[in-house]
């Protein structure tokens, strides 16, 4: 499979071959001009897929050597036998890659470098007048495909029962290490990196006022572009804030009871983390410090990487413990192909080491506006109290009806809803 991915991967660097952009071209991408004639040139990319890449993921899977079933009669040892197997048969037989292809290629794709490393994004800009630039960011087992469902939503506004005034010019990139993007040979490529990457992406394509948002990995980035006032940001929205104090993530590092002082806001957020470090975060502790060790897994077995990345999907999407309602059982299976198509369990598992801290712990004081939207089924449930200690210019905050951890790709009308309200005071 290694050899097979291996000419695949050229065939991705075939399809993005470089091209001079100018004004007019491809959506007349502001700055692109000058980005090529200083040899930072933006190319249009394409996803090619061989058919024996394809053969051999299925091929895989039908020869997965299972774990015996577990004798606890839920999921309290893990993902049940009786769960992953069906999917794996669906995997392995009916399901097609090629469509949710399809629907990626009919996007405007492109691929540039930044900082020595090709960086995937997906770039739509939309018809209105003074749209609002924002770049969306993905996380951990995510993609951008969970930005799929809201791209016309935030572009096209009027179409969705919402105002010209409301438009986003978007941008969606692949993390490095994740999905298309390059996957880095050396240390150093954290969120604060990536944060700085972020904007040099946004300044190249001409725009030097944006918002940036995120979920998980893509809070952490959006949080670290805030935090070093990287050029052209004038505010972020989070929908995973990193909110706990000093004090209770000492209280909860430590298994001390609950602060008898906490609001019952705060100690809700206080028994949802309590419950997660005890019973579920046993895999962030092995890709903050083993992220290579478990990656030959997960590059290697495609029954044993969906068992990573379903467990989570189905533990942080909002839908008690069945994803499948909200997502469909295809929409989770695009998400695992396209790390397995890939390669990259291994280079996405190190962003975790490369940050190594707790992505729920405040990071200190963020004096740039921030918008925070707390989703009902979200790992913890961030109280305004907590947002008010870490971000000194907190303009909107609100908690949404629906919605878990993934909140663009489970309720993307509601996510979009939330995205132009928040975002109206600072256009």
């Amino acid at each position: 499979m290694l050899a097979d991915f291996s000419a695949s991967r050229r065939q991705f660097v075939a399809a993005a071959t470089p091209i001079m952009l100018g004004a007019g071209a491809i959506g007349a991408l502001p700055g692109a001009a000058h980005a090529a004639s200083n040899g930072t040139a933006i190319r249009p990319f394409r996803i090619v897929i061989p058919d024996a890449d394809i053969a051999a993921m299925k091929r895989r899977i039908a020869e997965t050597r299972w774990a015996d079933p577990q004798p606890a009669a839920d999921d309290g040892q893990g993902v049940r036998f009786q769960t992953l197997m069906p999917m794996m048969r669906y995997w392995a037989g009916e399901y097609d890659w090629r469509k949710v292809e399809a629907r990626l290629n009919a996007l405007p794709m492109f691929m540039t470098e930044i900082d020595g490393l090709d960086i995937h994004f997906i770039h739509v800009r939309s018809r209105h007048e003074n749209a609002l630039p924002m770049i969306l960011t993905h996380g951990w087992p995510g993609s951008i495909l969970e930005f799929m469902g809201v791209i016309d939503l935030l572009t096209n506004p009027t179409a969705h029962g919402g105002k010209a005034e409301d438009a986003f010019h978007l941008v969606i990139p692949s993390i490095p290490g994740f999905g298309f993007s390059a996957k880095p040979t050396q240390v150093g490529w954290g969120s604060d990196r990536i944060g700085r990457a972020w904007s040099t992406l946004m300044l190249r394509l001409g725009y030097d006022r944006y918002v940036s948002q995120g979920g998980d990995c893509g809070s952490v980035i959006s949080q670290r572009m805030a935090l070093q006032h990287v050029p052209g940001l004038i505010g972020i929205h989070l929908n995973m804030p990193a909110v706990v104090p000093a004090d209770i993530a000492r209280t909860l590092a430590a298994g001390d009871p609950a602060p008898a002082t906490l609001t019952p806001a705060e100690r809700r957020a206080f028994d949802q983390l309590e419950a997660f470090y005890r019973d579920n975060s046993a895999y962030a502790a092995m890709m903050n410090t083993r992220p290579q060790t478990i990656g030959y897994s997960l590059v290697d077995s495609p029954a044993g990487m969906a068992a990573w990345m379903y467990e989570k999907i189905a533990q942080w999407v909002y839908a008690d413990g069945r994803p499948e309602r909200v997502l469909g059982v295809d929409a989770i299976l695009d998400d695992i192909s396209l790390y397995w198509l890939t390669a990259t369990g291994a280079s996405a598992a190190r962003i975790y080491w490369e940050d190594h801290s707790n992505n729920f712990n405040a990071r200190g004081v963020i004096d740039m506006p921030v918008a925070i939207t707390v989703f009902p089924g979200e790992i913890f449930r961030a109280p305004k109290t907590w947002a008010e200690r870490c971000y000194t210019k907190l303009f909107y905050f609100n908690e949404a009806s629906n919605g878990g951890h993934f909140a663009a790709w489970e309720q993307p009308q509601l996510f979009a809803e939330e995205l132009r309200a928040a975002f109206r005071s600072l256009r």
